[in-house]
């Protein structure tokens, strides 16, 4: 899909934040042992995408009740949703000066009810002129979400007819909505009742 930036400016997509914290020295150190097992931006990104969907569990999937919203934060716990998940992707693709931003989707249960919104990076490696999405959630029965250039293999496809939706945004910073969430949540099953169902 075509995405919209919210800066016109690619540099805002390479900046670190409270949440996008690549300049923490956990981000850092992480970001170079993976780029010495790669050493070219494509490997680095595709195993940095890996990284962060396989050895993070999301908390829906493994139970666990702290909420992380850091991107270091994320990566000392190894526990984290959707969107601190895209937290940790995008500070390791920007500790490596690869733009990268943050994009949504709406998505619902199979009858459509239960509206949520879903946390996604997209990434621009050098030599690309487009912007492409992938999702670390992480995989299970059902979902098998890869990192893919030429045509999108996200964790969930919308399915327009119940509701669901692409926001063709792309954020240099968490969207207020998705941050707020996380940063008042005490445990998982409060941040379960308070994810926004609409940005």
């Amino acid at each position: 899909m075509k995405l919209i930036q919210e800066h016109s400016d690619v540099a805002a997509y390479l900046a670190a934040d409270e949440a996008v914290d690549h300049d923490h020295p956990l981000v850092q150190e992480t970001a170079d042992a993976l780029w010495a097992a790669t050493g070219d931006a494509y490997s680095y990104a595709k195993v940095a995408f890996e990284f962060v969907r396989d050895t993070i569990p999301h908390t829906a999937d493994s139970g666990d009740d702290r909420v992380s919203w850091r991107a270091s934060d994320v990566l000392a716990t190894r526990n984290g949703i959707c969107y601190a998940k895209s937290h940790a992707l995008t500070a390791l693709l920007r500790a490596r000066s690869i733009p990268a931003g943050l994009c949504y989707q709406l998505l619902g249960d199979d009858d459509g009810s239960n509206l949520f919104v879903h946390g996604l990076v997209a990434l621009r490696l050098p030599g690309r002129d487009d912007w492409s999405r992938v999702d670390p959630r992480g995989n299970k029965p059902g979902v098998d979400a890869q990192f893919t250039l030429d045509h999108e293999q996200l964790a969930f496809p919308v399915r327009p007819e119940l509701g669901e939706v692409d926001y063709p945004e792309l954020y240099a910073a968490p969207h207020p909505a998705t941050l707020k969430v996380l940063q008042e949540s005490a445990d998982r099953p409060q941040l379960w009742r308070s994810l926004p169902t609409g940005l």
